[in-house]
């Protein structure tokens, strides 16, 4: 099934997984998986590694697992490091294993790994992806402007750029302020954005992640937001029910201002998304 079409019927909830790092079994991924599963998720996204060094081969075995599971898998894309060849070769391999749903990405800038740049933004994919079978495609957002960005105006723009060259609906980057992805929302449709919009949501459940958050995407933290993990941050058993409560009244106030959906940043962590499903669980798509 296509992830667009699911936009027509309810709120969409959805979670993200990323494979484990090489000195880390992949059973690890399949067991998260498994208490995932019975969550109830629209969909889940499957990144490739940061930095550009990401494993294909893995990814669509990932993406294969979720679809036994019976749910449906989107595979992360990302392009500036990869050739057209090997690009296709992603997109067959994906067909055989029935995988439809493609997140679409320009992907980061590895300064170790000189890009390829056949595909030099996510644009590019996008309108190629258009001509190599029916997908459904994703693309991302920013709802406090790309890092690369002067200005938000100037991002949306780009943004628009890729919903014209064929993007059916988005995934917003992290944020801890819901003002933010409000008032994006509302330039993206001044601007005659008119796809469905998620909204992704990190719950941040310790200090390291707080620091890697800020450095890695620029995400602004609300004095809220602060004061809630200063008074925890050498606690980590509280710093996490905080960091879930958080979460929580994120979900909640989209889901009231009628967001298109809800991206869970899970980070493998089965127990946190299991803390925040059981919350919402009576408030998404009502």
């Amino acid at each position: 099934m296509k992830i667009r079409e699911i936009f027509n019927e309810k709120t969409v909830y959805s979670f993200e997984v990323f494979p484990p790092k090489s000195t880390s079994s992949v059973d690890v991924i399949y067991h998260t998986l498994d208490e995932l599963n019975d969550l109830d998720p629209d969909f889940i996204s499957v990144t490739y590694s940061a930095g550009g060094s990401g494993n294909s081969s893995l990814a669509l075995d990932i993406a294969s697992r979720i679809k036994s599971c019976g749910r449906i898998p989107v595979l992360h894309l990302p392009c500036i490091n990869y050739t057209k060849e090997q690009i296709d070769q992603t997109l067959e391999a994906a067909k055989r294993l029935g995988i439809e749903n493609i997140l679409a990405l320009r992907g980061d800038i590895n300064p170790d790994i000189p890009p390829v740049e056949e595909f030099r933004h996510a644009s590019d994919l996008i309108r190629y992806l258009k001509t190599r079978g029916d997908f459904d495609i994703a693309a991302a957002c920013y709802p406090e402007g790309h890092p690369d960005s002067d200005t938000l105006e100037e991002d949306v723009d780009n943004l628009k750029i890729k919903v014209e060259a064929g993007a059916d609906h988005l995934i917003s980057q992290l944020f801890f302020d819901n003002e933010y992805f409000y008032n994006f929302r509302d330039l993206a449709a001044k601007k005659g954005i008119n796809v469905p919009i998620e909204a992704g949501i990190m719950p941040v459940t310790n200090k390291k992640q707080i620091e890697r958050m800020v450095t890695t995407c620029g995400a602004s933290l609300p004095r809220k937001f602060v004061k809630v993990m200063q008074r925890y941050e050498n606690n980590p058993e509280a710093l996490r029910d905080a960091g879930i409560a958080y979460a929580i009244d994120q979900v909640v106030d989209l889901a009231a201002d009628n967001a298109d959906g809800i991206h869970l940043y899970t980070m493998n962590n089965s127990y946190v998304a299991r803390k925040i499903s059981e919350a919402v669980k009576g408030i998404i798509g009502t």
